[in-house]
């Protein structure tokens, strides 16, 4: 186990003892959507929950660590902790009941002084987390495997001071150099849309599916690494529907589509997700295209990722 010296010790028991090790390499910024001390916040994963984060945050900058950084903690899904024993050290800090508040300046230099501490401990490297399990820095919303139903959180304020505070910030201290220092890659965007409602998807014909702010998921050029999930209903057991990418030439037309990916549907209810890592040309955008076996109806979609613009 490992203990961060700048925390109070609040140890949940029986997880810090009997939960599985890991070996640390993202660092997952949550807000908890509720005004809590770090104290509040302990009674609640002691007393209501079985969910927990390593680190709770309040308002006035009050730091307690739960769990060791080498224990998996299971509020991040997918990250907590994976077939190769890597995972996420994960925070929760106090926010509004929306968390739509952005951190206060205390709770920010908690964030800045627990992100050297992780690069310096556990050699974390100084980069925003490229895909699910790339190593590095990130906030919950950031990759959909990070959250089992998709997630707002941390809110889009403390996204905006993650981007330009707080990691930078981190990276800034973690080199030692008195004025702010450039990151190792370039600083991404963020792309997150949520949408609820869509197409009928007829069976047996390619639809595309439009984003919230445009008719294009993003246009070029840029790098990007974005993932679509939906919630499709009317679906049936042992049917299929497909999801691809596909970059369109805005003055052609024609289509270059990604990897197709065959999601199995159930009764009822299915969640689909697509994912792809690429560069867009200019002159180019990208969209997703969806083939269904029976016709289903797109109830709620999530855009989110990072891009790189050229």
């Amino acid at each position: 186990m490992a203990w961060y010296p700048g925390a109070k010790r609040m140890e949940l028991q029986p997880e810090s003892n009997g939960q599985p090790a890991i070996r640390p390499t993202q660092f997952i910024m949550h807000s908890i959507a509720a005004p809590w001390t770090a104290r509040r916040m302990y009674e609640y994963w002691r007393d209501s929950s079985n969910l927990e984060s390593h680190f709770g945050l309040g308002y006035e900058g009050d730091l307690a660590q739960y769990i060791g950084t080498e224990t998996r903690a299971d509020a991040n899904y997918q990250a907590n902790r994976r077939p190769d024993g890597t995972g996420a050290v994960s925070i929760e800090t106090a926010s509004n009941l929306k968390h739509t508040d952005p951190w206060t300046d205390e709770q920010v230099e908690q964030l800045i002084r627990l992100g050297v501490w992780l690069h310096q401990r556990h050699g974390l490297p100084l980069r925003i987390c490229r895909s699910h399990d790339d190593p590095g820095y990130g906030y919950h919303r950031l990759h959909s495997a990070w959250s089992s139903g998709g997630t707002a959180c941390p809110g889009d304020a403390r996204v905006n001071q993650f981007r330009k505070v707080v990691f930078p910030g981190i990276v800034k201290r973690a080199k030692g150099q008195p004025s702010p220092a450039p990151v190792e890659d370039p600083m991404p965007q963020v792309l997150f849309e949520s949408q609820t409602g869509g197409p009928t998807l007829a069976a047996g014909e390619r639809v595309e599916l439009p984003a919230a702010r445009d008719t294009a998921i993003l246009r070029g050029p840029c790098v990007y690494n974005v993932s679509i999930g939906l919630k499709l209903t009317r679906t049936s057991a042992d049917k299929r529907v497909r999801l691809r990418f596909v970059h369109v030439d805005a003055e052609t037309r024609r289509r270059s589509a990604g990897l197709e990916v065959d999601v199995p549907t159930r009764d009822g209810e299915t969640y689909a997700q697509v994912s792809r890592r690429g560069e867009l040309p200019a002159g180019q955008y990208l969209k997703v295209e969806a083939l269904a076996e029976e016709p289903v109806v797109v109830a709620h979609r999530i855009v989110e990722g990072l891009y790189w613009p050229a």
